[in-house]
């Protein structure tokens, strides 16, 4: 049995308190009325609801009836901002907040801002502190609303609420406090506070998920936000979710209880951790205050060190956040460490940890020696260690990368902002460089003949090294085939963290690649290694091709049918994959797809005489196909329900299971997309979704359109299908029906 890691991630949620889950059974079955009927099962559900509010309010030292039940600490900080603005926007239209807080806040505002308001984020100090006097300076004539967190989630400090909601009040100016991170971790007193709102959240202090609280200072009161029937004293819509009020109703009855004696608690074991991730990690950032802070919460920086890859290693045994998140965008620094100013390599380094009810101090001592001893292999100036002699163990590669195989391209977007600063070339021989966005290079030696090289590596997308040789080597080899080249030899491009992995693995990944390239009929010759933090493999292709004779995306023709080579979802399954979502089958389809090689649709191509083709991958199949009618000087039509899927990939979209190139891929080509109406978000997701080793996209005349897919057949492609066709000339602009 898998040991189940030491859990230090409090402050993203809890569990269910035992004591928690023992009051919300018997509203799981035999107490399930409504509170709004007027029988004895909604009598009793009423008077359930209201014993809720009572411990809610006894927890805050609050009056039950100015307490209104919500989904969560986003719906009430929605509702706050939302109904200020609604309420007040004669008197002014401006909100004050800070650059530290909860996108249940900073979203809100942002809403607003599109709106035609003003909203002033103001900036905290190196410990993440908001002072007071900026937030009184920011406040002009036309303030309506103060929203300043109570304590922060991924440091932990607490803020001078009390005084900043004094300097507002001063100003006639309301004031919100998101403390969905404070309440139940330390004192929280509506009136100490002195504020007009709060908001708190279940899930974070023991309650189930799905289940908040918005306080609203008696004499006040907001236009609800959601609309329909009448709940909550008329103050929000929807039928009280009354198995999750009583489990908050608890929550806070407990926490109440509790509070002392697990703050003293949680800041032990807080400082024993901070003392121990010293010692195994020595030259550590801490980010955390010492004082005015959380109890439970440590955010630390190891310099040097990605976080994302160090909690990947890590993550069979510590659960804990980064502070930066690593996609296909590129990096993506948390708001809140560069508010504080911490320093970007600090940044990418900066790990949460967050202690709770059930953490130990044991749990606490094995999660600092394992991150300790990662750190120490990852660091670049440790000492290199004797990694071939771990031996060849069973290794899980997707553990050790931010993100997955094509999907780790650059935006397209940020990709074309770069090659349009670059300097136009002036060599004649050069065939296709740059300018085109085509797959290969083709440089022209004499009339007739031309080389065609490329090059292409990535992350690992599966987990068995030498499946990732074979499908990184197959996906750099078809860049040669979409050119209509002949593919003469490689060389290797390999990054590999000879500290965190044993070198048989580097082995394997070779071996892999090595039997993909005996396939396609050539050797690999040589190549080049860095040690690195991650794994990265990939090859530079030479090929040959006649001048003449070149496939390029840059000649559809109107009229022309478009036929794609392969099922897409590579990018949504292999996501699957590295959530543990997917079975072993769905595990070999993936491998089995990306593996292929693109041979044998090319040489049909340049049998059939194709007038432009791509192999699909990073950009997705709209993305690449955009790149053809762009460069093409067309427009073009795909038929969504022509193109082959992966099995269970609609299923794994619709869960939520894209990744972060497939969304980037959608956000930049949809300008150029007309979708029918109708088509949902899942079905344009897919078609957008970040390809590895994908198929062929081939443009071919409209009459020799079936005998491509009959020779396609022929030589074993079986998935091809055609997809759409080339509409007329035109900008690039894609219709979907």
């Amino acid at each position: 049995m898998t040991p189940i890691p030491v859990y230090l991630d409090y402050n993203a949620t809890t569990p269910v308190d035992p004591e928690v889950a023992e009051a919300m059974l018997p509203f799981l079955t035999q107490r399930f009325g409504t509170p709004s009927s007027g029988h004895p099962y909604g009598v009793e559900a009423r008077a359930a609801v209201e014993a809720a509010r009572r411990q809610v309010a006894a927890l805050l030292g609050a009056r039950p009836e100015e307490l209104v039940f919500t989904s969560g600490g986003t719906e009430g900080s929605n509702t706050v901002i939302q109904g200020v603005a609604r309420l007040l926007r004669g008197k002014g239209r401006h909100v004050v907040t800070s650059a530290i807080e909860h996108p249940a806040v900073l979203e809100p505002c942002a809403l607003l801002e599109e709106d035609g308001w003003s909203v002033t984020r103001v900036r905290v100090d190196g410990e993440g502190r908001v002072d007071p006097a900026d937030v009184a300076g920011a406040i002009t004539d036309g303030t309506v609303l103060v929203t300043v967190m109570h304590a922060n989630n991924e440091v932990g400090t607490i803020q001078e609420i009390a005084e900043i909601a004094r300097l507002a009040h001063e100003r006639g100016v309301l004031v919100h406090t998101d403390a969905a991170q404070s309440v139940g971790k330390v004192p929280v007193d509506v009136s100490a506070l002195g504020v007009d709102f709060l908001t708190l959240a279940g899930h974070k202090l023991y309650a189930p998920k799905g289940v908040g609280a918005l306080w609203i200072r008696s004499g006040l009161a907001l236009p609800p936000l959601l609309r329909g029937a009448s709940h909550e004293a008329g103050r929000r819509a929807g039928t009280e979710n009354v198995l999750e009020i009583v489990g908050l109703g608890k929550a806070c009855e407990v926490a109440q209880r509790r509070l002392a004696a697990d703050a003293r608690r949680f800041e032990e074991l807080r400082e024993r951790l901070a003392e121990a991730l010293v010692r195994e990690a020595a030259g550590l950032r801490r980010n955390s205050p010492r004082q005015r802070c959380l109890p439970n919460t440590l955010s630390v920086s190891f310099p040097g060190v990605d976080a994302s890859a160090l909690l990947a290693e890590v993550g069979e045994k510590v659960a804990a956040s980064a502070g930066a998140a690593c996609h296909a965008a590129g990096v993506e620094i948390s708001s809140v460490l560069r508010a504080m100013g911490i320093p970007e390599e600090d940044a990418m380094g900066t790990v949460r940890f967050s202690v709770g009810r059930g953490t130990t101090p044991a749990m606490v001592d094995e999660a600092a020696r394992v991150v300790g001893e990662a750190v120490r292999r990852m660091r670049p100036e440790a000492a290199a260690t004797p990694a071939a002699a771990t031996g060849d163990e069973r290794v899980r590669l997707t553990r050790f990368t931010h993100g997955m195989g094509c999907a780790c391209k650059l935006r397209p977007q940020d990709l074309e902002q770069v090659l349009r600063s670059l300097p136009k070339g002036t060599d004649s021989a050069v065939l296709v460089g740059p300018e085109r966005s085509d797959d290969a290079a083709v440089y022209r030696l004499s009339d007739e003949l031309a080389l065609v090289t490329t090059v292409d590596f990535f992350t690992p997308i599966v987990d068995d090294p030498f499946d990732f040789g074979a499908v990184s080597a197959a996906n750099s080899l078809s860049d040669v085939w979409a050119m209509g080249g002949r593919p003469l030899f490689a060389l290797s491009i390999v990054a590999f963290p000879s500290r965190r992995l044993p070198l048989s693995v580097l082995e394997r990944i070779l071996a892999g690649a090595a039997e993909v390239a005996r396939e396609a009929g050539i050797e690999i010759v040589g190549g080049h290694t860095v040690d690195d933090t991650e794994p990265k493999f990939g090859l530079a292709v030479t090929g040959v091709v006649r001048p003449d004779q070149v496939v390029t995306n840059a000649g559809a023709r109107p009229g022309d049918a478009l036929v794609l080579t392969k099922p897409i979802g590579t990018g949504i399954l292999a996501t699957a994959v590295k959530r543990g979502l997917a079975g072993d089958d769905a595990t070999r389809r993936l491998v089995t797809t990306m593996r292929t090689l693109n041979r044998g649709a090319a040489e049909a191509m340049v049998e059939v005489g194709a007038s432009a083709a791509t192999d699909v991958t990073g950009f997705g199949l709209l993305g690449h196909l955009r790149e053809m009618a762009a460069a093409s000087g067309v427009d073009a039509e795909v038929e969504a329900a022509s193109v082959p899927l992966l099995p269970g990939v609609r299923d794994l979209a619709a869960a939520d299971g894209a990744p972060g190139g497939s969304l980037e891929n959608l956000d930049h080509v949809a300008p150029h997309v007309d979708f029918a109406p109708g088509l949902s978000r899942v079905d344009r997701l897919l078609l957008a979704d970040a390809q590895t080793s994908g198929g062929l996209l081939i443009a071919v005349p409209e009459e020799r359109s079936v005998v491509l897919l009959a020779t396609l057949a022929a030589r074993g492609v079986a998935d091809a299908r055609r997809v759409g066709r080339i509409a007329g000339a035109g900008t690039g602009r894609i219709r979907v029906r």
